[in-house]
């Protein structure tokens, strides 16, 4: 008995030093690990449990880790401090940040923004017609939305929107519940909060990027995006790339209904007509192409929105920042 159970020990070792160089090179193989500080609350959890569930990270040799905060400023505080590789942002803030001395990069996660919804009932089906009415808009007086908006009445119909209606600025989920409840004629709101109402029958009184493009914008130019110190992202090029490839092969998995229905209870979606309205959205804002025509596009966007909303929105410079877009991703 003693010399089988010595036979079987020699051969479980011998089978495990065997493994042993294989595992020693893919250890080797390891780029290293991502630290990403992202809402704990937001949408972009879900793209992010879609790669780490799947191993879409392991699959490209690098480690994804997610730190939640409770607020954007936190997230920012988080990179700046380095406490994190990457947040989520936009790339008015790379630029403002550039022209300040701070050298961030930008690549893109989605062209997903918000719209101007109505309640089913309403009888608002123009910008003219929010004359006099209360309107609910998610941030503040200088939300890029909000500026858009102002600018296609203004165009449309020689509105000077902002005068000729109540604004309440307030965050994303009072001003859905102060439109359920009546209180709001109209709400502008980011767009999983305007899914959730389009999943109760709200209507969309107008899209932001259909604004955006009847500004003159004509290609679909990423809002957010994964934002990394450039020195980091020079000196770790591989994992960028890796991390950025991850990225499309999880929204590639978020166009399919089983992995919707995977991440069902992340999303809180209470009904089957909520998780529809969230994957419809979600899957119009994933960028299909990222290049010159993009990036240009993304240049004529930010001289109209530094003309909208002045140095208080870009700062000081009235161009987009050189550099704003890290290089190494095209697509």
């Amino acid at each position: 008995m003693f010399k089988r159970r010595s036979v079987v020990a020699l051969a479980a070792i011998t089978a495990l030093l065997a493994m042993l160089p294989g595992r020693l090179e893919a250890a080797a193989e390891n780029i290293g690990v991502l630290r990403l500080g992202v809402l704990g609350f937001g949408t972009v959890n879900w793209e992010l449990d879609v790669i780490k569930t799947n191993g879409l990270d392991e699959e490209r040799s690098f480690s994804l880790a997610v730190e939640g905060y409770a607020g954007g400023q936190a997230t920012k505080v988080a990179l700046q401090g380095g406490a994190v590789d990457g947040i989520v942002s936009d790339w008015l803030w790379v630029s403002r940040q550039r022209s300040e001395g701070e050298n961030y990069v930008f690549i893109p996660y989605s062209h997903t923004v918000g719209a101007l919804m109505t309640p089913p009932d309403s009888d608002i089906g123009s910008l003219q017609d929010l004359a006099g009415k209360k309107i609910g808009v998610a941030g503040g007086a200088l939300d890029k939305s909000w500026l858009l908006i102002q600018a296609v009445a203004k165009e449309r119909h020689g509105m000077d929107l902002a005068s000729e209606v109540e604004a309440v600025f307030g965050a994303p989920p009072l001003l859905n519940e102060k439109i359920e409840t009546g209180e709001l004629d109209a709400v502008l709101n980011f767009w999983h909060f305007c899914a959730r109402l389009e999943a109760k029958g709200y209507n969309r009184l107008l899209g932001i990027n259909d604004a955006i493009k009847e500004l003159g914008v004509g290609s679909d130019v990423p809002q957010l995006g994964y934002v990394f110190p450039e020195d980091f992202a020079n000196e770790n090029p591989e994992l960028i790339e890796a991390f950025a490839d991850a990225s499309r092969a999880a929204k590639g998995l978020l166009q399919t209904d089983e992995e919707w229905e995977r991440i069902r209870e992340l999303t809180k979606a209470k009904d089957d007509a909520t998780l529809s309205a969230l994957k419809t959205r979600f899957q119009e804002g994933i960028p299909l192409s990222w290049g010159e025509i993009e990036r240009t596009d993304a240049g004529s966007l930010y001289e109209l929105l530094a003309k909208l909303g002045g140095e208080d929105l870009v700062g000081s410079s009235p161009t987009l920042m050189p550099g704003t877009f890290w290089s190494n991703v095209v697509y």
